[in-house]
Formats: structure tokens, C-alpha cells, sequence
């Protein structure tokens, strides 16, 4: 009887040391949390694996496992820098690049260059002056605000090429602000000014040609007007228009010696009998 309840005594003590066990093995086993918008690199003694750890807990082996949690979340860059155009004159220029890394490729990211600051030290900021200098020298430095857009275009589609080779992805590139030298602002606020001029001066030119060109429109139209005058104005029609408008009356001039009547064609041709 006694044996019995040895024995019984003896099972429970190891099922006991077995849950102590298995609940000890639990709380040392270490585990690692992904947040949302992270991937986890696992490393196996310092070794990255291909095996990537995406969002929620992971177990893993102490000493044996490690993990580095990488962003894969859209990350913004700005950078300010310096470029020459095609007519050789002095940019500069900042930018805003968005871009992220490729989740399936955070692994081999990190294996060949590391994490989030490193990257953007090693591979990012120098891709950004490397192509934007290259593309500003195919604009000159007016062309650079005229062709705006095209300039875009092309270091979005350079970029993504550049940083398509490192396994990063570019969401957009923004050409936030662009200024010039001092020399070259001066110049070209000298070259408005000179077309204002210029057209100002071609307003007045057009206009006194235009202003002359009335005056002699005017002219020839009097000129015209006074040669039909001439031409319709006979005696004749002056004659008959006098005889049209005569009230039957002959006019009585008063003279020294006595009453003088006055021929009516001498009134209408206005020479004297």
C-alpha cells in the first residue's frame, strides 16, 4: 500500500518537474515581435538567412538567433546639392526623394549593405548627386525652369534604375527648390529688362507708324474730297442753285448820282455789267 502511494507520489513529482520544465523552456525561449511595416532579418550565429520574418511573434533559439528589424515603410530623403547646366552655369538644387526597400530583399540588403543609415549614406545620397548632375548637364540653366517637368521625369526614371540595382524602390522625386548664382540672376533680370525695352521701344515705333499712317489717310481723304468738290461745283450748278434759291426781287444798290439794278447773271457770276 505503501509502495503505491511511493509510486504515485514519484509520477506526480515528475509530471510536476516536466510542466516546470516545459514552462521554463518557454520563458527563456526568447521571441521577437515584427511591427506592422518592418521585416525581420534572421541571423543563425551571425549568418543572415534566406528565411525573412514578416509581421506578428517569432520564436527563436537564444544565442543561436538574432533578428534586425528592417523598416519597409515609404522613407523620405532630402538632400541639398550643386550642379552645372549645359551653359556651364552653377545650380543649386534641393531634393526630396521618397523611396523603400523591397520586402522580399531586406535580407540581402543588409547582408550586402546594411541597415536603413547606412543605406542612405552609401547608396542614396550619393545616387541623388551622381544622377541629378548628370541629367542638370544636358539643360541649361533656363531649360532647367522651362522644362521642369522633363527634368523630373528623367531623374525619377535614372534613380529607379540606379537604386533598382540595390534592391530599393523610388515612390517619387520632388525638385523642392532651385536657385541660381548671383551672376547668373543679375544677368538675366538684365535681359528682361532689355526686352522690356526692346518692346517698349517697337510699341512706340508701331504706333507712330500707325499715327502717320491716319494723318496721311486723312490727308489724301481732304484732298479727294476737295478735287470732287471741284469737279461737281461747275458755274453752271452754282448758276442754277443761285436761281433755284432767288426770291423774284432785284436788288437796288444806292449809288452817288442815282438807283442802280444790277444784271442777275452779274450777281451769280459776280462780274459787273
Amino acid at each position: 500500500m505503501q509502495l503505491g502511494m511511493k509510486k504515485h507520489n514519484t509520477l506526480n513529482n515528475a509530471a510536476k518537474l516536466t510542466a516546470l520544465l516545459c514552462l521554463l523552456t518557454i520563458l527563456l525561449t526568447p521571441c521577437v515581435i515584427v511591427n506592422a511595416g518592418e521585416r525581420g532579418v534572421l541571423m543563425k550565429f551571425g549568418q543572415v538567412q534566406e528565411q525573412i520574418l514578416g509581421e506578428g511573434i517569432h520564436l527563436i533559439i537564444p544565442v543561436i538567433n538574432t533578428v534586425k528589424k528592417i523598416s519597409i515603410r515609404i522613407q523620405k530623403q532630402e538632400i541639398s546639392t550643386e550642379a552645372a547646366s549645359k551653359d556651364l552655369q552653377n545650380i543649386f538644387i534641393n531634393v526630396a526623394l521618397n523611396w523603400h526597400f523591397f520586402p522580399d530583399k531586406v535580407n540581402r540588403i543588409f547582408q550586402q549593405i546594411g541597415d536603413e543609415n547606412q543605406v542612405i549614406e552609401s547608396i542614396i545620397n550619393p545616387g541623388i548627386e551622381e544622377v541629378l548632375k548628370a541629367v542638370i548637364s544636358q539643360y541649361t540653366a533656363e531649360e532647367v525652369i522651362t522644362k521642369r517637368g522633363d527634368v523630373k521625369r528623367e531623374l525619377d526614371q535614372a534613380l529607379t534604375v540606379r537604386l533598382g540595382t540595390y534592391n530599393l524602390e523610388v515612390n517619387d522625386i520632388s525638385l523642392v527648390h532651385i536657385r541660381f548664382s548671383d551672376k547668373f540672376r543679375a544677368a538675366v533680370e538684365s535681359k528682361q529688362i532689355a526686352a522690356q525695352e526692346a518692346k517698349r521701344a517697337e510699341f512706340i515705333a508701331l504706333k507712330a507708324v500707325k499715327e502717320a499712317e491716319v494723318k496721311v489717310n486723312l490727308a489724301k481723304g481732304e484732298a479727294e474730297a476737295q478735287s470732287l468738290l471741284r469737279e461737281v461745283l461747275t458755274p453752271e450748278l452754282l448758276q442754277r442753285q443761285a436761281i433755284e434759291k432767288w426770291n423774284g426781287k432785284l436788288p437796288l444798290i444806292m449809288g452817288k448820282d442815282n438807283l442802280k439794278l444790277w444784271n442777275i447773271q452779274d450777281l451769280i457770276t459776280g462780274s459787273e455789267n
